[in-house]
């Protein structure tokens, strides 16, 4: 799909930046109701974002335990095979995953040199700098999602021995359909193990950008409506 193609009668890139930044802009001009139409979002969005924090924990500890798993196959002279590949899928999970909530806990590192020269400037220097990363993080997801549809389309498959149970990929390709199409998905499914497809350890990249766009679009709009940024606690540089 092109940038230019119609969805829902406008082009994609209007729904990626024009109309999230004329969203930033009605909260400039209209705080008040933009907070009341926004704020029953802001809890939802803040458990989705911890979820994903979650989800980056319990990855994270898959690399401790694929770790062991290495050591105590190698005491025992047996082969692991796809371990290297399993943890280093594992490892960008936990990247990926980590990202919004790092963002919206403060604990991304933020260059104020600029910021610390705005002076009476200052919020609007802020604003501006969460707008480019908005901007950015956007780009990304937006090609992040294109790599994946692009890997799955051309069913490219990994080099290593890293392999994938048939029915993980079923369960997962489920998400990608509509509910009508399940029972022949699972009746063109097998029991056994296939070489890893690679849109499946690119599904994190995926849902970890979307979801950084998402925090930072947020954020930018809780810092318009309500004249005070709402990230704390980040470490300043």
């Amino acid at each position: 799909m092109r940038d230019w193609q119609p969805v829902l009668g406008l082009p994609l890139w209007v729904w990626l930046f024009v109309v999230p930044s004329g969203l930033m802009l009605l909260c400039i001009l209209k705080p008040d109701r933009m907070r009341r139409l926004l704020q029953p979002l802001w809890g939802v969005l803040d458990r989705f974002y911890n979820g994903a924090g979650v989800v980056a924990a319990v990855f994270m500890v898959t690399i401790l335990l694929l770790i062991v798993g290495q050591m105590i196959a190698r005491w025992a002279s047996v082969t692991f095979p796809g371990s290297t590949e399993y943890a280093g899928y594992a490892m960008a999970a936990t990247s990926f995953f980590a990202l919004a909530y790092t963002l919206t806990h403060g604990g991304h590192i933020r260059v104020s040199i600029f910021l610390n020269l705005g002076g009476r400037h200052h919020y609007w220097l802020d604003a501006g700098a969460m707008l480019i990363s908005a901007l950015t993080a956007t780009y990304f997801a937006r090609y992040a999602i294109k790599t994946n549809l692009l890997s799955h389309m051309l069913n490219d498959r990994t080099q290593g021995q890293d392999f994938a149970p048939e029915w993980l990929l079923t369960l997962v390709a489920m998400f990608g359909t509509w509910p009508w199409n399940w029972g022949s998905l699972w009746a063109e499914s097998g029991s056994g193990w296939v070489y890893t497809p690679v849109w499946l350890p690119q599904l994190p990249m995926s849902i970890g950008t979307v979801l950084l766009a998402i925090a930072l679009w947020d954020y930018l709009s809780r810092m318009l409506v309500t004249g005070a940024p709402h990230i704390k606690g980040e470490a300043l540089e």
